[in-house]
């Protein structure tokens, strides 16, 4: 479900003919975090980043739909967080992916990675 709209999870920068701001579920988000801490435990600003970065600034993820997913995945036992200093000396959250999150990005990879293919089969032959 992508719909255009001035409340966004995840803001999707394009050029295209496309809305240039689209909503992704929430699911997604939880998924691109999970993965984002595979590597390193980081704090919320660092995660936000990271997505940006690799995704060469295609997805900007809002620091309000950011924390709130933070909390819901800590809730969820996938993540952990503890207080520690950031690279810029502020008291900051650091968050670090548990053994039940690893569990959970590998079942939620094997459904992103099925769904995107579906979607492409319908966009090539539909």
């Amino acid at each position: 479900m992508l719909t255009s709209d001035t409340k966004n999870d995840i803001v999707v920068s394009t050029t295209d003919t496309m809305a240039s701001r689209l909503d992704l579920l929430q699911g997604t988000l939880d998924l691109l975090i999970l993965r984002t801490l595979t590597t390193d435990e980081r704090h919320g600003w660092a995660i936000s980043e990271r997505i940006q970065e690799i995704s060469r600034d295609v997805l900007q993820v809002n620091q309000g739909s950011l924390y709130p997913a933070l909390h819901r995945l800590e809730h969820q036992g996938w993540i952990s967080s503890e207080w520690g200093v950031s690279e810029l000396g502020r008291r900051a959250r650091f968050y670090k992916i548990t053994a039940a999150g690893r569990k959970q990005l590998t079942a939620e990879s094997e459904q992103w990675e099925k769904f995107t293919e579906a979607v492409g089969r319908v966009m090539r032959f539909a």
